[in-house]
Formats: structure tokens, sequence, C-alpha cells
């Protein structure tokens, strides 16, 4: 049985098994992950992200971002740092946030991988629809923790997995990109062991906040 890529609980199980891939799920923290040995190579993984055609002026993406922005820049004070990481080809996010008087840096290990942005302090991290990519999400969990200034906000969107009976009919598994799968558990469980303020907003937001001590 595999290791989960998270908290690296020990013990997890079979979730489910299509033609393509099976997941696991760990007993401990819930997430769902899939069969370690079918992670694709880099090369084929970028391939697929550049088929992606998410464009600054398109005014739907823009709206769909907006679900995070939108609480985001409510509980921001004008001007605060932040970094958008795994910002993709076209960083929207970003613009959008630059445009509401904030600064801030992107980070993206295939478009924009300057690494210097990661040995910063922020205010805000952001990461729509990317977490959800993340093959070893322990690794950046912990980098977002240690950049994130105390009191600062962590701005996640993803979908969640719900039940298997769901997972078996949801198309959000069938891209292979998608290899790590949270819930609320998921997040309720990284956010109590980090002590951090959780709040859902709809169905695929997520905020947390650091404490300021």
């Amino acid at each position: 049985m595999q290791h989960c890529p998270l908290c690296e609980h020990t013990t997890t199980h079979l979730y489910h098994t299509d033609k393509r891939r099976a997941y696991f799920q760990c007993t401990d923290c819930a997430l769902v992950f899939v069969d370690r040995q079918t992670l694709l190579a880099p090369e084929d993984e970028k391939a697929i992200y550049d088929l992606h055609q998410n464009h600054p002026e398109d005014q739907g993406y823009q709206r769909f971002l907006s679900r995070l922005a939108t609480p985001l820049l409510a509980r921001l004070a004008v001007p605060a740092s932040g970094l958008d990481f795994g910002c993709g080809p076209g960083p929207v996010l970003a613009s959008m946030l630059r445009d509401a008087g904030h600064d801030v840096a992107c980070y993206d290990p295939f478009y924009a991988p300057q690494t210097d942005v990661l040995d910063e302090c922020y205010d805000f991290i952001t990461c729509t629809e990317a977490i959800e990519h993340f093959y070893w999400p322990k690794a950046q969990w912990h980098q977002w923790l240690s950049m994130l200034k105390p009191g600062g906000y962590l701005g996640i969107m993803t979908k969640l997995v719900k039940d298997p009976d769901a997972f078996s009919r949801w198309h959000y598994k069938n891209d292979l990109t998608h290899v790590s799968f949270f819930s609320r558990h998921t997040f309720q469980f990284l956010a109590h062991q980090a002590g951090l303020a959780l709040t859902f907003i709809g169905n695929d937001v997520i905020l947390m906040r650091k404490p300021q001590t």
C-alpha cells in the first residue's frame, strides 16, 4: 500500500479504480491520490497544460477567478504583498489582484520558474486550480506555511471530493494531470494541524488565515 503524499500516513486504502489509474485514500487526512506508478513525466504533463486557453482578457475566466479574488480582497489591507503559486502561462489572477492595488509575484514550475520568489514572505498566497496537480503536496504545503506572514491568508481554489460514488462519476479525475484530490476533511485536517483559521466559500474556494503570532 502507498504512503500518503500529503501527511505521510502509512495507512491508505484503495478508493477507486478506472481503466487508466488506481486511486488511494489516506485514512488520516483523507487525501485521495493516484497510484504513484501512473504519474506523468514532466514533458507529458506540460504538453497537457499547453492546451489550456486561459487569457487575461477572457471575462468568463475572470468571473471564475473572482470566486476567490472577491472574498480575499475583502480581507486584505491595501497594499499587500502576495504570491500566485501555480499561475500558469497567463497569470490572470495576479493581474486582477494587482489592479486592486496589491503587489503580486508569480511562480509556476513550468511557466514562471524563478525560484527567488520562494525565498520571500507574503501577506497572502493564492493557488487556483493547481493544488490538484501537486505530485508531493506535503512539500508545497510546508513551503507555503513558511512563506506566509503572521496574519496572512492562503487562498485555494480546487474541486472537492465528496464520496466514492460521486468520485466514480466525477469528470475532474479524468484529467491525467489531476493527481491529488482534497476534501473538506483534508483541509480541516491541515488547518487544525497548522493552527489556521479555515473558511469554506461555495463549493471550491478555501481560505485559511495564519495566526497573528
